[in-house]
């Protein structure tokens, strides 16, 4: 299979230099060109425009930042009226479950497959090719492409029918949303009774609720740096599209109002793990 890749951000970056090392022919194209450099230089082709990019391949994957991004890239960009009966689009990026079907349907009318795979995972998996790819669509489409899946993640699940990608990265993301918030709240909790952070986080990561995202974010604490590898934008953003599409309870509930207070406290830039510093504000 010939693979396009549209969009090439943090994540995209990674994942199409695994499909490359994996031996992939890979056509990469994105809006600032300067970003499909280092894929070049690995044996990528640029392509000088999106029909040229789908003319020539028979899978297109698609990473962007969010539903006015996506719909932008499909309908408005024309993504689906260039596309050709018989190819496959992989849309990975992290959208309501009601956008991945609005494009599933409308790649469906023209004969296209299509299957929306988000990822659970941040810039480091993606790096080692550890992604988990939850997969929706029709399972006859998922078969035919689960195998490019391999080289992305340790593990691909495919789900049901289209949007339950979207529909469980939302609820993983909710998890991860919640659980971030919970580590702060516990650090801050010992910090005002006296306790190092230090300590308490040496208590929780020795502990049995001790995961790998404390254990990863342990040092950004410690330091109160937060550098990117999730966003905490794209973390107020997730949260509100998992309550725009479900009922969330309690928890869900405050960790949602939590990022949306730290998006609006200009902390969006910053890695998730920020939420420290909404909380410590608050305290």
């Amino acid at each position: 299979m010939k693979l396009g890749w549209v969009g090439l951000g943090n994540m995209g970056v990674p994942i199409s230099m695994n499909l490359l090392k994996a031996g992939y022919s890979v056509t990469v194209f994105n809006r600032t060109a300067s970003k499909t450099t280092e894929l070049v230089a690995a044996g990528a082709v640029q392509a000088k425009s999106l029909e040229e990019l789908i003319q020539e391949n028979d899978v297109i994957f698609t990473m962007v930042s969010d539903d006015e991004a996506v719909k932008d890239l499909y309908f408005s960009n024309k993504l689906l009226e260039l596309a050709k009966p018989g190819q496959v689009f992989i849309d990975m990026s992290t959208v309501s479950p009601a956008t991945s079907k609005e494009l599933y349907t409308a790649a469906k009318d023209k004969g296209i497959g299509f299957i929306d795979a988000p990822v659970s995972g941040s810039v480091a998996p993606a790096k080692e090719g550890k992604l988990l790819v939850l997969a929706g669509g029709e399972e006859e489409t998922y078969n035919k492409v689960k195998k490019l899946f391999e080289p992305i993640g340790k593990m691909s699940i495919y789900l049901g029918e289209s949007g339950s990608g979207s529909n469980a990265k939302l609820a993983i993301n909710l998890l991860l949303g919640i659980t971030v918030q919970g580590i702060a709240e516990s650090v801050l909790f010992a910090e005002q009774q006296g306790i190092k952070l230090a300590d308490m986080l040496t208590i929780i990561n020795e502990s049995a609720v001790g995961t790998a995202i404390s254990k990863m974010k342990t040092p950004a604490i410690l330091e109160d740096e937060y550098p990117a590898a999730f966003a905490l934008k794209h973390m107020a953003k997730d949260l509100r599209l998992a309550k725009e599409t479900g009922e969330l309870n309690a928890i869900g509930n405050s960790a949602h109002h939590t990022y949306q207070e730290a998006l609006a406290n200009q902390l969006g830039d910053l890695d998730v793990m920020a939420v420290m510093k909404e909380l410590r504000s608050k305290s």
